[in-house]
């Protein structure tokens, strides 16, 4: 699997997503415009020796990166109603996740609405920490394929 980060802005959450998608097995993509440097020492910092161990790509445009690829992939979003647990999850499947301070781009939700999952939280909650609800998700799509 692959986690997508639309436009993150916090070096320490793309950090410890690094460590999750290392310790898991996961490649990472990040969409620019980034909120920091790659070569950010912070983001080195949360990300330790692991980024070593990640696949990491940096891209500019995350629509024509799902028009050129036949994988699955899914929006993680408080804009939906699907829970992430309903989703059947394979080992090539894209985890898009929006950018910490102002989420996805609502065209996205305009041109793939039925791709949109959530987490559940109680009513009235803002939202999770990113590199939560990775871990989260990741770590659901990944008990569905026997932690292998």
């Amino acid at each position: 699997m692959k986690v997508v980060l639309f436009q993150p802005q916090i070096p320490q959450n793309t950090g410890n997503i690094v460590r999750t998608c290392s310790v898991s097995g996961n490649d990472l993509v990040l969409v620019r415009p980034l909120g920091f440097s790659i070569s950010d020492r912070q983001l080195k910092r949360a990300g330790l020796d692991y980024w070593e161990e990640v696949k990491v790509d940096v891209i500019d445009d995350l629509d024509e990166y799902l028009k050129s690829t036949s994988n699955s992939f899914y929006f993680f979003s408080s804009h939906a109603t699907k829970l992430y647990t309903e989703i059947e999850y394979t080992s090539t499947d894209l985890l898009i996740f929006g950018s910490e301070t102002s989420g996805l781009n609502p065209i996205f939700l305009e041109k793939y609405p039925e791709k949109f999952v959530t987490l559940p939280m109680k009513k009235n909650s803002r939202c999770l920490n990113l590199s939560n609800t990775v871990s989260i998700v990741l770590y659901e799509a990944w008990r569905q394929q026997g932690f292998i």
